[in-house]
């Protein structure tokens, strides 16, 4: 037996030798075999992400951003639709279609009307649905993309009432939202502009569209302070980024406008103002179809000249007209003669309007068939402001 395994070793012993000197032998001689053992693992380079679209903060003044900005366009009954659905007002989901459309007109600023309620829990800390700001976002992004400016806001955000009982838990939302949409936007460049509000007020009231009452404007000042404080302790590109406050209801009416305290006096912020003038043309429906005689044309310089004159002359601030336009009464040629008018005299006192499109009985383009119902008004528009 001891002889056996003595045997079987020797076999063993003198094949390991074989196999040592066929290795030896198939790489030569003076070939040292080392084996190749990584010091880290072996990890793939990340996918090169371009985002170069979202610009820059390039330290411009409110009123040299303003006039970069050319003429506007109102994305309105979409994001602003005061339901989970955003399709029930008429319009589609808007897509990078219509987005293009728009630009391809020669439009370079897209406002962007956002309605948080719905999408955003009412109890503290009043968290938004991350895919409803992610979807704000795509749109946002897309702008960005084929070098417009964009303003988004809240909209029909009817929780914001401007009253003392309401002010302080409407002041605790705001700051919520304003901090998270700020947060998910900080590194956007100045091309993203944070209007604060819409038409603040207290709706049904009797003031409501008349400049309210001096508690109205005084808590409206507050909500503005709130909102601009939140956006700006987000720090980053929010340090700095342009923000646009609005009047009581953005109305121009005297209360209204002598009411606004910019807060803190803070430099990179734009007035808010709409003006539908004369509303009786431009937005009643039993009102008048017509337009453009000598006083007509008058009364509508003397309201542009009393906007610029109290903001931009006296106070130093950029102005955004947010929203302005006319509906539809069978009128073409009037409207669009008005918006030839309006757009020039605008225009002409550095005031950047952004006409209302809301698919409807003010509607230009028709975003369901991606085609433009009155490309005479948006053509007059756009050619008026160059």
């Amino acid at each position: 037996m001891k002889r056996l395994l003595q045997n079987q070793m020797s076999w063993m012993s003198s094949l390991t030798l074989l196999f040592l000197a066929f290795a030896l032998s198939s790489c030569g001689q003076d070939e040292v075999v080392t084996p190749i053992i990584p010091d880290e693992p072996i990890v793939e380079p990340p996918a090169v992400v371009d985002n170069d679209f979202l610009g820059t903060m390039r330290g411009l003044s409110s009123q040299e951003l303003v006039a970069e900005m050319g003429i506007g366009w109102n994305l309105g009954n979409s994001f602003d639709v005061r339901d989970k659905d955003k399709t029930v007002w008429g319009n589609p989901l808007t897509s990078s279609t219509h987005v293009r459309a728009v630009k391809a007109m020669g439009f370079e600023t897209l406002r962007i009307p956002v309605t948080w309620d719905y999408h955003q829990n009412e109890n503290a800390p009043y968290t938004i649905e991350q895919p409803y700001i992610a979807r704000v976002a795509l749109i946002v992004d897309e702008a960005l993309k084929n070098d417009m400016h964009v303003i988004i806001n809240t909209h029909h955000d009817d929780w914001i009432i401007p009253t003392t009982e309401a002010s302080t838990e409407v002041k605790d939302r705001l700051a919520s939202l304003w901090t998270q949409v700020g947060t998910h936007f900080i590194d956007y460049g100045d091309k993203l502009i944070f209007e604060v509000m819409n038409e603040p007020r207290l709706m049904g009231s009797p003031e409501e569209w008349s400049g309210g009452t001096q508690e109205g404007r005084d808590v409206i000042n507050e909500y503005h302070k709130a909102c601009v404080d939140a956006i700006r302790s987000t720090g980053g590109n929010n340090s700095t980024r342009h923000l646009m406050t609005p009047t009581y209801a953005a109305s121009s009416t005297t209360n209204a406008m002598e009411g606004l305290i910019v807060p803190n006096d803070d430099p990179n912020i734009i007035i808010s103002i709409h003006s539908y003038f004369p509303w009786s043309f431009a937005g009643q429906e039993d009102g008048t179809n017509i337009w453009g005689s000598d006083e007509e044309k008058l009364a509508l310089e003397n309201e542009l000249d009393w906007i610029r004159d109290k903001w931009m002359v006296a106070s130093n601030r950029a102005v955004i007209l947010g929203e302005w336009g006319t509906t539809d009464k069978n009128n073409l040629t009037a409207r669009t003669e008005y918006a030839t008018y309006y757009t020039t005299e605008a225009v002409k006192r550095g005031l950047l309007p952004i006409i209302w499109d809301d698919g409807g009985n003010f509607g230009m383009y028709d975003r369901n068939t991606n085609t433009w119902k009155y490309p005479e008004i948006a053509q007059a528009v756009v050619a008026a402001a160059k």
